[in-house]
């Protein structure tokens, strides 16, 4: 038999839970103004507000109306994953200001961000995603080619960056894309699954991520996740941002030829066809869009 859900109140926020979790401590941060409470990963977020300061705050161990999981691995995940934002620390990655438990939970505390999940799956679910006028997404895609370029720019170089640092990329996907629309900005704001290289697929065919952005691989237990499978779903979100997402016909796509090209090759569906690294394809990518005739 289903429970009831817990309908509970905070500041200017009301939302719904599984089962009761006490929230008091957070009301010492500031005012909640804002809750995002949709997401199937175990976390609950909150913007707070105090003095004039935005921070965004992360927490786990409550037991969302989406989550099916166990609260506890929610946890353990969340503080797994607090170093990796200080080891992967970058100009187009969300900063980590504190954290820390919390009754049954933990809590992250980050920096507020004034940009749009490209991946607002809660309030614009598909097709509203890629067609109603007000989805953050389909106004990104109303931006010019060259804006959308810079966005990617800043979305390769944070991943040459975390290769180099000797890490791969997990679960990223555009649900990970925060987009300035005033300031033009774009920031990635969930490393959560990100692990230390060499790494495998430990789990099969339901591996962390987006099924749209997946690598083979990525669907095959004991498979090698690497730079290589970074390529793939680097590749994909270049079709997602500039093309036609899982139509990767030319038709479809808004830059240069050779562009189309690199991409093309990083999402091929043998390993060995695709660049060795994210930073050859950068490199392959740069000259296609600054060198290559469109």
């Amino acid at each position: 038999m289903d429970k009831t859900p817990i309908t509970i109140t905070l500041d200017e926020v009301t939302f719904q839970l599984q089962e009761p979790f006490a929230f008091d401590w957070l009301q010492q941060l500031g005012c909640v103004w804002r809750v995002f409470d949709q997401q199937d990963s175990g976390n609950i977020c909150f913007g707070v507000e105090r003095d004039g300061q935005k921070t965004f705050v992360k927490v786990a161990g409550a037991r969302p109306m989406e989550y099916i999981g166990s609260p506890k691995d929610a946890v353990r995940r969340l503080m797994e994953a607090m170093p990796l934002y200080s080891a992967l620390k970058h100009p187009h990655l969300i900063k980590l200001l504190k954290h820390f438990p919390v009754h049954h939970g933990y809590a992250a505390v980050f920096e507020w961000f004034e940009g749009e999940c490209l991946h607002p799956h809660w309030s614009f679910p598909p097709p509203a995603k890629y067609e109603h006028p007000d989805s953050p997404f389909y106004r990104y895609r109303q931006l010019t080619v060259e804006m959308r370029l810079a966005s990617l720019n800043a979305i390769f170089s944070f991943h040459a960056y975390v290769e180099a640092k000797g890490y791969v990329a997990v679960d990223f996907y555009d649900g990970s894309l925060l987009y300035d629309f005033t300031n033009h900005v774009t920031q990635i704001c969930d490393i959560d699954f990100y692990r230390k290289s060499p790494t495998w697929n430990d789990i099969g065919e339901r591996f962390w991520g987006a099924k749209r952005l997946k690598a083979p691989e990525e669907f095959k237990l004991g498979a090698p996740i690497d730079g290589i499978t970074n390529v793939f779903t680097l590749g994909a979100i270049a079709f997602g941002l500039l093309g036609g997402e899982t139509d990767r016909s030319f038709a479809r796509w808004d830059a240069g030829n050779a562009q189309y090209e690199v991409a093309l090759r990083a999402v091929s569906p043998e390993r060995e066809s695709r660049y060795r690294t994210v930073a050859a394809f950068k490199k392959a990518w740069d000259i296609a869009r600054y060198h290559a005739p469109q």
